[in-house]
């Protein structure tokens, strides 16, 4: 099924100028209750059941899950670590999380938690979620209760925050510190609302205030800071920044091969060398982003650069199975050296799973909505109120008429005798 990424709305206003609010609340980290927490109410917030409203969550139904928050407490932060002591932890933990290699990138409206499990269910080994607004996630607790929400199987997971002020994005950052393996800065984002509320890739322009982010949150948090960025047209410049940002805590960089300029994934190619570049001048993890279309240039990305991992996001959304090895039509067309099969895989059958883990785990139904294939993008766009059964309905009537969606796998007896 194909997936389609929506465009930032609403969520991430102009963040400059304005009058910070002081909070004084006690971050989940030290909250008494320490054994059961809600995936959807860990904030305390109800999720709605209007099914008509694209920003009503889709379900009532609450699943809860253990953390154990002593040995959250027990690893307080890393202010007193050295540079080399905080390298060494930096691949202690991520050893311990086990080197995911295959990994979703962090999309607005499309990493949520569903699409994270439907992922994983396929290969994917990591996550992150979602870009949130730090100022907004601090203040605003319908916020935080529908656009953060996970579960224990649902992990590793980097948590993204975007920010340009430190006090706020640590205040955002605690609060999700328990439930997550890193807390990841967007560096990245070159949306010209970005540009507006002064965050992103736009922060590569006020490098001090980069350093300053990733330093507050490394010293005060007990989990690692990650950072995804771009790189520079000028090399040096890119490798100048990534070993500024390892000087100033980060733990795990995840590098998007393509200049802030550089938007259009299909127009231009991520650039893999600058991607090794970094990885040899920096001590830490690092993970590759761009040019991820196939479980084949997940591989060759690896080899290429020599990264720990690589991270795929709108290829994903046209095939959540992508890392399983599972191929789309236009897949099997472009390549002419290897064999297909039937995956025995339809991307129906993906949609399906998808909704059911969406009952299970509530999302709004705008996300839902932004997760429609093309075939059904018609009739989803018409129903001015989405229910489930709507949606279900669409997927029985293309069944009833025999209409699939195949996915496709190589041929492995086939492109062994070829060889």
């Amino acid at each position: 099924m194909i997936f389609r990424r929506r465009q930032p709305t609403s969520f991430f206003p102009d963040i400059r100028g304005r009058r910070r609010i002081k909070h004084s609340f006690a971050p989940l980290l030290l909250l008494p209750d320490r054994t059961m927490v809600s995936h959807t109410q860990a904030l305390r917030s109800p999720p709605s059941t209007e099914n008509g409203d694209d920003d009503s969550i889709c379900s009532s139904e609450i699943t809860t899950y253990s953390i154990d928050r002593e040995s959250v407490i027990l690893s307080r932060p890393n202010r007193y670590l050295s540079g080399e002591a905080r390298i060494e932890k930096a691949w202690s933990h991520w050893n311990k999380l086990g080197c995911p290699k295959f990994i979703v990138a962090p999309m607005v409206d499309n990493s949520e938690l569903p699409f994270r499990l439907l992922c994983r269910k396929y290969g994917a080994q990591a996550a992150y979620t979602p870009m949130l607004h730090s100022r907004i996630f601090s203040e605003n607790e319908k916020y935080r209760s529908q656009e953060f929400t996970t579960c224990q199987e649902d992990r590793p997971l980097f948590v993204q925050f975007c920010a340009n002020d430190p006090d706020v994005l640590l205040e955002a950052a605690r609060r999700v510190e328990p439930y997550c393996d890193y807390v990841d800065i967007n560096l990245g984002c070159p949306q010209r609302i970005a540009r507006r509320g002064n965050y992103g890739a736009f922060l590569m322009d006020n490098l001090p205030l980069v350093e300053s982010l990733v330093e507050k949150l490394a010293v005060n948090l007990s989990v690692p800071v990650s950072c995804k960025i771009r790189v520079f047209p000028n090399l040096n410049d890119t490798i100048k920044y990534a070993k500024m940002l390892e000087e100033a805590g980060c733990s795990l960089l995840a590098v998007h091969g393509r200049t802030r300029d550089e938007k259009d994934g299909k127009k231009f190619r991520a650039n893999w060398n600058a991607i090794r570049a970094v990885r040899e001048a920096v001590r830490i993890p690092v993970l590759a982003n761009g040019n991820i279309r196939h479980r084949e240039d997940a591989q060759q990305c690896l080899e290429e650069t020599g990264v720990e991992g690589v991270l795929s996001a709108e290829s994903l959304l046209e095939n959540p199975a992508l890392f399983a090895g599972y191929g789309t039509l236009e897949w099997v067309v472009s390549d002419k050296e290897e064999t297909f099969e039937d995956g025995k895989l339809d991307q129906s059958d993906l949609m399906v799973e998808y909704l059911k883990l969406c009952e299970k785990y509530p999302v709004p139904w705008r996300i839902i909505r932004s997760h429609n294939p093309p075939r059904y993008k018609g009739d989803v766009n018409a129903q001015s109120k989405l229910t489930f059964e709507f949606l279900y309905g669409i997927v029985d009537r293309l069944r009833e008429v025999g209409v699939r969606i195949p996915l496709y796998a190589k041929n492995k007896e086939a492109s062994a005798t070829i060889a």
